[in-house]
């Protein structure tokens, strides 16, 4: 039996009570569970000759979302955080606009303007 320590302040004793850190889980409806279950049983079956029972896959599956998915999702937020930080970088390139256009519209235009370079 393990002992959870319970921190002193009751807030926060509170908030650890009703409130206690989820497992990283995905949506997965019934149907695709099931699939999944029965993916795991057939591997185990095929892979390692070992036969394992519904709950026991189940298990298996939730032990993965907990201990491995968060390496996966941890992954996705550095990937998107990089794509972002390059689009930002480039702002300037894809969102200027040219002021003063209004000789260029209405005739009279003296030469081309580019984007200055920065």
């Amino acid at each position: 039996m393990s002992l959870v320590c319970l921190p002193r302040h009751p807030a926060v004793a509170y908030l650890f009570l009703v409130r206690p850190i989820r497992a990283m889980s995905l949506p997965l409806s019934k149907e695709q569970k099931a699939e999944v279950i029965r993916s795991i049983q057939r591997f185990f079956s095929d892979k390692l000759e070992l036969e394992l029972s519904e709950l026991q896959a189940s298990f298996l599956l939730e032990y993965f979302f907990q201990e491995i998915a968060p390496f996966a999702y941890n992954e996705g937020v550095g990937d998107a955080q990089k794509y972002l930080i390059r689009l930002a970088e480039d702002l300037p390139g894809s969102c200027f606009r040219e002021p003063l256009r209004y000789w260029d519209t209405h005739g009279n235009s003296h030469g081309v303007r580019r984007k200055p370079e920065t």
